[in-house]
């Protein structure tokens, strides 16, 4: 694939005709760049970086041999540019769709850039490359972005607010919710707290925890219904515990946003106690637990249920929920 990629960067960067108005050719380019796994988005991005800037080099002559200073095209990988003037005018003069997910995400990554001026572009201008973009471009990419945006060390809160803006265009906030609902793999169970940041959610948890394929986005809908409310990592920070030996560690930093949820308390318990799954079996136990009060006589039978349970981290919940029980019987007999 590497073989593939620095071939397809090299025949777009000799399509580049300096000085002259050419629409130059990105197909070979957008067709590697398209089947690159977004997770290694680091190593693309500087093998792409270097190979790019090496080739311009090599096809463009010395300024002493030419007479005048040659007209420089703008192009989406000037995004990755070693020049932060060139990334910052290539993010406020590049307009239209993003030709694929790859493309779109080196846009997103200028929110996170080391100069702050590319990233004040980016604020001004994703929002209207997103929608301009293909609906699953932006989905696939905000999916990667979203679940690595708490290790950014760059990224302000008006960035956050941008991508936010992002996720609630209707058809994009539409594939979202789809892409929740019908991924297999991925980092939906992350995908889906940070959702929760935005109302694009609200009205689907019920759905989402019905029909989700993932068992872990089940058991996180649930959860949320439950509770009303949707919880997230914000971030993280540093906690001393013996400043004495410069000791400590990094503190999860939890955000979240209420829910009003009208489906009632017995529905949700006998819904998520008959799921498949045992992480959401285990939800369902642990609420059992803390609402055994609220229930009345129904209590023993969802304690009873969980007791049987064929996975060892539900029914030891049911049989400690079955203790509770017995013993405030005994203390209400005496």
């Amino acid at each position: 694939m590497e073989d593939k990629i620095i071939s397809a960067v090299r025949t777009f960067a000799s399509s580049i005709s300096s000085g002259s108005k050419v629409v130059v050719d990105m197909s070979e380019l957008i067709e590697v760049t398209s089947q690159l796994p977004l997770s290694s988005f680091d190593y693309w991005e500087r093998i792409i970086r270097s190979e790019f800037s090496s080739a311009i080099r090599e096809s463009n002559p010395p300024r002493w041999k030419v007479w005048s200073k040659p007209k420089e095209l703008v192009t989406w990988l000037d995004l990755i540019s070693w020049d932060g003037y060139k990334r910052e005018k290539a993010v406020r003069a590049l307009s239209g769709a993003a030709p694929n997910t790859f493309f779109f995400s080196l846009a997103v990554r200028r929110l996170n850039d080391w100069v702050p001026q590319v990233r004040k572009a980016a604020r001004e201008k994703l929002l209207e490359i997103a929608r301009s973009t293909d609906p699953e471009y932006v989905v696939e990419a905000l999916c990667v972005a979203l679940s690595n945006w708490n290790s950014w060390g760059r990224i302000e809160e008006a960035d956050k607010e941008v991508l936010q803006e992002i996720i609630c265009e209707k058809e994009i906030a539409k594939s979202l919710r789809s892409k929740l609902i019908m991924s297999a793999s991925g980092p939906m169970p992350s995908l889906y707290s940070q959702l929760g940041r935005t109302t694009i959610l609200d009205g689907q948890i019920e759905e989402i925890a019905k029909s989700a394929i993932q068992p872990s986005v089940r058991a996180k809908a649930y959860r949320s219904l439950f509770e009303g409310r949707v919880v997230w990592m914000e971030g993280r920070k540093w906690v001393w515990t013996d400043i004495r030996y410069c000791e400590g560690r990094l503190k999860p930093i939890v955000g979240e946003r209420k829910l009003e949820i009208d489906t009632p308390l017995i529905y949700l318990l006998k819904r998520s106690s008959e799921d498949c799954s045992s992480i959401v079996r285990r939800v369902s136990a642990e609420i059992l637990i803390r609402e055994l009060g609220n229930l009345g006589i129904k209590a023993r039978g969802f304690a009873e249920r969980f007791a049987s349970d064929c996975s060892h981290a539900v029914s030891e919940r049911g049989k400690f929920a079955l203790r509770k029980l017995d013993e405030a019987e005994r203390a209400n007999a005496s």
